[in-house]
């Protein structure tokens, strides 16, 4: 999907419902430059600062699902509002925008616009946010839930130790957890990685006289 720049109006499909018109107000008050883009593998949004004369610019993946949307949408206004408080004199994901997205969470919050489950994660882990909602396992895991799910993913934490799965089109041997991440072997490689137990992969399968590398 090519960056998409449309009418607010066209915005109200990407949100859930009933926060339409307070994310517009953010918008508007302070004239954000919104871009709905592409899937990245990297980043579910980004935030740049007005520089200049230019408005403050805010991005989006627009394939994430309505409740995902907007909590990264969340997620990238709390920068703008710790930039406008602040300057730049502060730490990107540091107390003073911890503060500040708790605090926008917890508005949203009150308009009963989540499901339950996702009301649970973000209320566990609203008194410190992790840097994106990726570093959040039980918020990713409750997010994900609403994806629009390829038949052939799976999350790489109901996989047994010792399973081929595919990420980005490369080749990885699962093994064995440590604190919260999994440590898994390039296969071409055999260098080692870590990887979310929330990231969603897809397994290989062997033919029966190949089940091995």
């Amino acid at each position: 999907m090519a960056k998409v720049e449309q009418p607010m109006q066209a915005l109200a499909a990407y949100l859930p419902e009933n926060c339409f018109e307070e994310v517009v107000n953010y918008l508007v008050k302070y004239k954000v430059h919104l871009t709905i883009t592409r899937a990245r593998k990297s980043v579910m949004g980004n935030y740049k600062s007005a520089y200049k004369g230019d408005n403050h610019k805010i991005s989006v993946n627009g394939n994430l699902n309505k409740y995902s949307f907007l909590v990264t949408l969340l997620h990238e206004l709390a920068h703008l509002l710790t930039f406008e408080k602040y300057g730049s004199r502060v730490q990107s994901h540091g107390r003073e925008w911890k503060a500040i997205y708790s605090w926008l969470l917890a508005d949203f919050l009150k308009k009963h616009i989540f499901p339950d489950d996702v009301v649970k994660a973000i209320s566990e882990s609203i008194h410190n946010p992790g840097a994106s909602a990726c570093a959040e396992d039980g918020l990713m895991r409750a997010l994900r839930k609403y994806d629009a799910h390829a038949p052939n993913k799976v999350l790489l934490e109901t996989l047994p130790p010792g399973t081929h799965f595919l990420y980005s089109d490369k080749t990885y041997k699962k093994g064995k957890k440590r604190t919260k991440r999994f440590e898994c072997i390039e296969v071409d490689s055999k260098k080692m990685y870590l990887f979310s137990p929330v990231c969603e992969v897809e397994v290989v399968r062997y033919k029966s006289f190949g089940q091995d590398k």
